[in-house]
């Protein structure tokens, strides 16, 4: 079965929608047929809007098994990851993308733990200060 048109210059959730609307799937149909045909019982639903909406690309694995369950060529699905990776900007360049400043804070900092110093605890308490 070709695969249908993407309506947003090949991006891969649209293709996706379209693809599992023409089987006449739910979202809910489109994970138990990839988990059945993966033997991998732990994609839901949820992951499946994801794809659809962009918040993910699936990887390879996926992939492969998205063309088997869709019945759509494997290179089609994978040009839309590629596409899509292109066009959908990542969480750090949503956060620092144009006309926004980085974020403040122990990233902007250089810093990459949490930083102590004398007279805290762990959970951010003032020591009990003994006398000795």
């Amino acid at each position: 079965m070709p695969a249908p048109a993407s309506p947003r210059s090949g991006q891969l959730g649209p293709l996706l929608v379209s693809c599992r609307l023409a089987r006449g799937w739910s979202q809910q149909r489109a994970a138990a047929e990839l988990c059945a045909a993966a033997g991998v019982p732990t994609l839901s639903r949820h992951e499946v809007s994801r794809w659809e909406r962009q918040r993910r690309v699936p990887g390879g694995f996926w992939l492969g098994w998205l063309a088997v369950v869709l019945d759509v060529p494997l290179v089609v699905l994978a040009e839309a990851a590629a596409v899509t990776r292109r066009a959908v900007p990542t969480r750090a360049t949503r956060a620092t993308g144009p006309g926004r400043a980085p974020r403040a804070g122990a990233a902007a900092a250089g810093r990459t733990g949490p930083r102590r110093t004398a007279g805290t605890t762990r959970g951010g308490g003032a020591r009990a200060m003994g006398t000795g």
